[in-house]
């Protein structure tokens, strides 16, 4: 327990403690915080508190603007921290608790901060790991019995986003103009995206870096995979149907990329571990691997649009539909010998459950435009309309506590007009 009051339904007791990066009016800094109860730590201020074999030398990982250097300093650094900062917000332990001064300018309402990119994404990757969504997209696009294509039950499919356009949640999305081709038979037309869509997704950041050449081997993959983050990989459809052949996304995905601004580490995570997905085909030896590295992380995705007295859940699913593990995507990633850095960001694809409420795709849940979602009080969706806000939440439920990453929000914003 801590001395800091916590909600049983708060997403940021004891036992997570996310980093994030904010500031505030009267100090508009970027700093490094954690986030517990409703409250910010801000570990500038009580840094020297840290005083382990690793982090007593690295303090000034704690006064940079972003988390880069604290995740390139790799797990010993990651769990001292972790362990320090769970006895200085610990009920029994005074050194914060009894010192009035110090919480006075160690500690900072949420609601009075402004929260930013936790990193500096050099490097942005999108994975397609949810065989139910790969499956059910499959089968709108090419029927059920072409539904997966042969590679996908052997190797994590993946694309490289695009870095410069992940944005923080609450930043608002523009509608993207592009060309499409609505009608077969003639040709592209350009202007507004008419079926703006949403991806639930989470993503993890990557610590340690590697040199070029050098793969990161199943057995020191936890090493580099520093925590995760909610995601909204936000996908123009009828772009994306026009352009994708023959290299795959691009215009329809770099619009923006949304995630939420807590990254929980992996260690809050541990709790939480179940058995990975059963995979057939046996994968090759490089992707293999027996540990447990799957979550029972709860997700959801709900709509706020104009008429609505308060959002509308319109999609229940849980990270564990996930086929391939972050552990497997690292491993392909780089078996090449491609090289990693800290802040480097590897998103999981889509995640959809087995049922229709629980897909995480409005292509899903209105099943290519075939039938309309549902919102009550008169108002339905297929896509989104200029206005609507999406929701994410995620988080994993134990006994009295969550662990959870807060919430992923955006809302959509008429598109430019263009001569």
């Amino acid at each position: 327990m801590s001395f800091i009051t916590v909600d049983p339904e708060c997403h940021f007791p004891i036992q997570n403690l996310p980093y994030g990066v904010f500031s505030t009016a009267d100090n508009p800094r970027k700093r490094i915080g954690v986030a517990i109860g409703d409250q910010i730590l801000d570990l500038g201020v009580v840094k020297n508190l840290f005083n382990g074999p690793v982090l007593s030398s690295q303090l000034h990982v704690f006064d940079e603007p972003v988390l880069n250097g604290f995740m390139a300093l790799g797990r010993p650094a990651w769990l001292e921290a972790r362990a320090s900062l769970q006895k200085i917000l610990s009920k029994s332990e005074p050194v914060l608790r009894d010192n009035a001064d110090l919480r006075a300018k160690a500690f900072v309402s949420q609601s009075q901060a402004t929260m930013h990119l936790p990193a500096n994404i050099g490097d942005y990757t999108d994975f397609y790991s949810s065989k139910n969504h790969a499956y059910n997209v499959g089968v709108m696009f090419r029927g059920p019995e072409n539904a997966l294509m042969p590679n996908w039950t052997h190797l994590p499919v993946g694309y490289h986003g695009r870095a410069s356009s992940v944005v923080t949640s609450g930043t608002p999305i523009r509608r993207p103009n592009g060309q499409q081709r609505p009608d077969e038979t003639k040709p592209p037309v350009f202007g507004p995206c008419k079926l703006m869509d949403i991806e639930l997704e989470m993503a993890f950041f990557v610590g340690p870096a590697t040199t070029l050449g050098n793969p990161v081997p199943m057995d020191k993959t936890e090493d580099h995979i520093f925590g995760m983050v909610l995601m909204n990989d936000w996908s123009a459809r009828d772009i994306q149907k026009w352009e994708y052949v023959p290299l795959g996304p691009f215009l329809a995905k770099n619009l923006g990329t949304t995630i939420s601004p807590w990254v929980v580490t992996m260690e809050a995570l541990q709790p939480f571990k179940i058995a990975n997905t059963e995979q057939d085909p046996k994968p090759l030896p490089y992707l293999q691997h027996s540990d447990p590295y799957s979550f029972d992380i709860k997700l959801e995705v709900a709509l706020n649009v104009d008429g609505l007295s308060q959002p509308v859940t319109v999609s229940k699913t849980n990270f564990k539909y996930m086929y391939w593990s972050m552990k497997q995507q690292l491993a392909h990633h780089t078996v090449t010998g491609c090289n990693i850095n800290p802040g480097d960001l590897m998103a999981s694809g889509t995640i959809s459950g087995e049922t229709p409420d629980s897909y995480g795709s409005l292509l899903e849940l209105c099943w290519k435009g075939t039938k309309s979602i549902d919102l009550g009080s008169g108002i339905t969706r297929k896509f989104l309309q200029d206005g609507d806000e999406v929701i994410l939440n995620g988080y994993c439920e134990a006994d009295g506590y969550r662990v959870g990453f807060g919430t992923c929000t955006g809302k959509i914003l008429p598109a430019l007009t263009l001569s």
